[in-house]
């Protein structure tokens, strides 16, 4: 590990990897550190060690409104075959159990078991982590959950090939103050993702990075987009767009100003144009509009019955 980044200088400023966009351009990279980081990730919140092989197509299609909250959600596929998605969610929506429940019910039912020397045996066990910030969802003060299906009168499990994942890092307070040597590999992960641009926590963090090498590869590529002043800036504004056209969605909507679909989708397109045009990468466009290219080309809507 002596090639990597294991501290944060006290003049750094890196970027708050809470934020979804930032998130992904983490660990999606093309980049030995980023793939084994999210290996590190993935191995530590289900508690089996996984290598990640692929990054799979993802985003779900956007189909109303409410939906064009963006998700920079992770599709990966393990060398065992298994399925993951992960997802930091800076600001869940308060029905996030239940999407969750929707989205891994999707990634597991899309798996091909056709031919005649398939069967549903040969479906892989498939995970959906949520990393969920600034609220909490459950009642106790634990910060990790896993979600089966089970008989809750006489609790026996199905014993099936799904599991749901939460960590709610607003419960962090406690595991934070905590020695990091009597910390699990997902408390690292957790506090480091929670107060990272917390220079009160630096101390805390730099520790955590000479302990664990998968948090350091994070780190290290982390760093190397915070310092690059291009990279930044790009990420900055692409966040901004998402906050400020959900921000005007929802205004728009409660001021009672968009009064039917074409009034509402011109002028999100106008502004989808506009940001198109400002270098925002056409897929964060498509995701939160649900525009198709040829759309955001023509600059026109048509409308079939």
């Amino acid at each position: 590990m002596q090639h990597l980044i294991s501290h944060i200088l006290p003049d750094d400023d890196p970027l708050d990897i809470r934020m979804d966009n930032i998130f992904k351009a983490v660990f999606t990279r093309d980049t030995p550190q980023s793939t084994n980081a999210l290996s590190n990730l993935v191995s530590a919140l289900i508690n089996t060690e996984i290598t990640i092989v692929s990054i799979l197509a993802n985003e779900q299609p956007v189909e109303n409104v409410r939906d064009r909250q963006i998700r920079f959600d992770i599709k990966c596929r393990a060398e065992n075959g298994e399925l993951v998605n992960v997802e930091m969610s800076f600001s869940p929506d308060i029905f996030e159990p239940i999407r969750l429940e929707y989205y891994i019910s999707r990634l597991f039912g899309g798996q091909d078991i056709k031919g005649i020397n398939r069967t549903y045996k040969d479906l892989n066990l498939t995970y959906q982590i949520a990393i969920l910030a600034n609220m909490t969802f459950f009642g106790d003060e634990a910060y990790y959950h896993v979600f089966e299906y089970y008989d809750p009168m006489r609790k026996i499990s199905l014993h099936g090939r799904t599991k749901i994942i939460t960590i709610e890092l607003s419960k962090l307070d406690r595991i934070a103050e905590k020695p990091i040597s009597e910390m699990t590999a997902s408390e690292r992960w957790a506090v480091f993702i929670a107060y990272l641009t917390d220079k009160e926590k630096r101390d805390t963090i730099n520790q955590i990075l000479k302990q664990e090498e998968g948090i350091a590869m994070a780190n290290q590529v982390l760093l190397k987009i915070s310092r690059d002043e291009h990279e930044r800036a790009r990420l900055e504004s692409e966040y901004k767009y998402q906050v400020d056209m959900q921000s005007k969605l929802l205004t728009a909507k409660h001021e009672g100003k968009l009064e039917g679909k074409l009034e509402r989708d011109t002028e999100l397109l106008e502004n989808a144009q506009k940001a198109f045009a400002e270098g925002i990468p056409s897929e964060v466009i498509q995701k939160i509009t649900g525009f198709d290219m040829d759309v955001l080309r023509r600059g026109t809507l048509i409308y079939t019955d």
